[in-house]
């Protein structure tokens, strides 16, 4: 019997095929297919994403944007000013400060600058003498010290303010909202209001007053005017104060007793930066409110990416069954999805952080504001989208890599 001499391969020793190690470059091509076959899919998908992201990057970069401008307010005006005003007395009556307050706290050795208005009672001011008595507009009428623009940092935008001479002459300066009231737009020899029963000369008006509001709806006469024309009884009733930045609080505790020292419990001090700076809280809670809704967005923009990888899956199962029996591992097909799934989201977080960058811009434009974006919001913005990405597309990659090469191709 003739015997079968050929050598004989043993099956533990025939060589295996290693499937193919996708590349970083590889790994975005594949990818990119589900994108690029199906672009207004994922452009409405992307386009979910983006408006979540844009959302919270608008308010953040907003938010932001408005406490810039008012650090570089009250860089520019000072946290240092201080006003006194009178209180009420045991007996609930409206008290009075004394009419030597102003020069007593003038006295105060860190004090730079003092300076008063006081509001004249029973006093209107109208744009003609045809006006019924009671359309006041709600502007009062105050009498103000010469150095009241530099303590208080207001400047004037048409005109000029009082002086020495005009100081005890009818002649009225007026805030910015009085003057838009009154509808008057800028200020002139031949501009007169009629004030108190007489025709004052309106030789100025006021840009907006920051640190003192209660100028912007207000007429301001001098006060030796005051005095003679308006029955003035010469009680200041708002004094403002500028003292030494490391003087502040030392101030402070000696104000009341400065300007009152028979009833220093009569007398209200505040410093306006810090109702700029409650103003500003304020706007911080708010914005926390617009975060939640941008998350929301978000949130639903997430749900949208998963439902179109869910329903890319089903219509794909043709080509995930050619590539298996081609040679694919479930790995390589698993990675493929999560890839097209991040590439979506991260393309949709890129266009809403650019989105909320350009809404940020036109608006703070608008408001004359200076542009601020932080660097945190829009790296985190595009983090937590691709993390989404990640959440959103894991189920759908799990379910492609799973289907058999019979099962999907039949």
């Amino acid at each position: 019997m003739a015997t079968d001499t050929r050598p004989r391969v043993n099956a533990d020793t025939r060589p295996r095929l290693t499937p193919a190690r996708l590349g970083p470059g590889d790994v975005l091509r594949v990818g990119g297919v589900g994108l690029r076959t199906r672009p207004l899919r994922a452009f409405l998908s992307a386009l979910g994403i983006a408006i979540g992201i844009a959302a919270m990057i608008a308010v953040v970069g907003i938010s932001s944007s408005s406490r810039a401008d008012l650090d570089r307010t009250l860089d520019r005006l000072g946290t240092n000013l201080l006003t006194v005003a009178p209180g009420n007395t045991i007996f609930g009556d409206q008290a009075a400060l004394p009419v030597e307050s102003v020069a007593m706290i003038g006295r105060i050795g860190p004090v730079t600058d003092v300076s008063a208005t006081a509001q004249v009672p029973d006093v209107a001011v109208y744009r003609t003498d045809r006006i019924p008595s009671g359309e006041t507009g709600g502007i009062a009428v105050r009498a103000a010290r010469l150095g009241l623009p530099g303590t208080v940092g207001a400047t004037v935008r048409s005109g000029s303010w009082l002086n020495a001479a005009t100081e005890r002459y009818p002649t009225v300066v007026l805030g910015d909202a009085a003057a838009r009231r009154l509808g008057l737009g800028a200020a002139g020899p031949e501009v007169q209001v009629y004030l108190g029963g007489r025709w004052f000369t309106l030789v100025g008006i006021l840009a907006p007053a920051p640190l003192a509001p209660e100028l912007d709806s207000s007429a301001l006469v001098g006060w030796p005017a005051a005095e003679t024309y308006l029955g003035f009884d010469g009680h200041p009733t708002t004094v403002y104060t500028r003292a030494r930045e490391n003087s502040v609080e030392a101030v402070r505790a000696v104000l009341g007793a400065t300007a009152n020292p028979e009833s220093p419990n009569e007398v209200q001090v505040s410093r306006p930066s810090d109702a700029l700076a409650a103003a500003a809280a304020t706007d911080e809670a708010f914005t926390g409110l617009l975060l939640g809704l941008g998350a929301v967005a978000l949130l639903v923009g997430g749900v949208g990416v998963a439902n179109t990888m869910v329903i890319s899956v089903l219509e794909r199962r043709a080509e995930i069954g050619l590539r298996r029996s081609l040679g694919a591992t479930r790995g390589q097909v698993r990675v493929q999805f999560l890839a097209e799934s991040l590439l979506l989201s991260a393309l949709g977080g890129t266009g809403g952080v650019l989105l909320g960058i350009l809404v940020t811009a036109g608006y703070a434009f608008w408001r004359q504001w200076p542009t601020v974006v932080p660097l945190w919001a829009m790296a985190g913005g595009v983090g937590v989208t691709v993390l989404i990405g990640g959440f959103a597309g894991l189920y759908p990659a799990v379910r492609a890599a799973r289907l058999a090469p019979t099962e999907a191709l039949a």
